[in-house]
């Protein structure tokens, strides 16, 4: 079966604003104050909970290291799941393309580096759980993008095939997770690098969900 398989914090879902305020919160049990800003580092925060973290010790100008980092984990993950929807929105378009590719016979699915249990709170939340039929998170399986693994187990989940498959996302992690897989990219270009996600060199540049079933049809048909 063909299928399409979407990453979600930054391609299906603009997640970044409670994200970064999850991060923020952690810096102000240090007594640091807010160190990431939602209108600038949205990119940072599509990359996850540790680059949000690594980026605000860096500005804070305290010392710090990785253990830092990882003991901080758990505290942004509790505070984020809290608080999952209170400036995430899907991007517009998002679910009349995903239900035209169901109609057209394609099977859907989400792959992500976000843990399973708050991927499926988020999608749940917003209703639209029901639009996919398979998700990985980031510890569904021992490895996560960009190993190809995470790709064909959704893929897998999804009934589909993978030799038929494209994946849609926003970072160079999908990107190589594509590459890896050897299946076509399709890129966004309405996240936080705009149209600098060209360099990366996708199959193809997603502007608006309007144009997804078009584009997805020209490459797997």
């Amino acid at each position: 079966m063909r299928t399409v398989i979407f990453d979600l914090d930054g391609t299906l879902v603009d997640t970044s604003g409670d994200l970064i305020a999850a991060a923020n919160f952690c810096f102000r049990e240090l007594g640091a104050g807010d160190m990431l800003d939602p209108a600038h580092d949205a990119a940072t925060a599509f990359r996850g909970g540790r680059a949000m973290l690594r980026l605000g010790f860096e500005r804070s100008g305290r010392e710090w290291t990785e253990a830092d980092v990882d003991s901080f984990v758990p505290i942004l993950l509790k505070s984020y799941e809290a608080e999952i929807l209170v400036h995430s929105r899907l991007y517009p378009g998002v679910v009349a393309a995903v239900e035209a590719l169901k109609r057209a016979g394609y099977a859907t699915g989400v792959c992500t580096n976000k843990p399973q249990n708050l991927a499926e709170l988020l999608l749940a939340r917003l209703d639209v759980r029901r639009l996919f039929d398979g998700l990985v998170g980031a510890d569904t399986l021992p490895v996560r993008k960009p190993d190809p693994d995470a790709l064909r187990e959704t893929v897998r989940r999804c009934g589909g095939d993978i030799n038929r498959t494209v994946l849609i996302g926003d970072t160079d992690t999908d990107r190589n997770t594509a590459k890896a897989a050897g299946v076509p990219a399709i890129l966004v270009t309405f996240g936080p690098q705009g149209d600098g996600v060209a360099a990366l060199g996708p199959e193809a540049l997603l502007a608006h969900y309007d144009d997804l079933e078009r584009l997805v049809g020209g490459l797997i048909g």
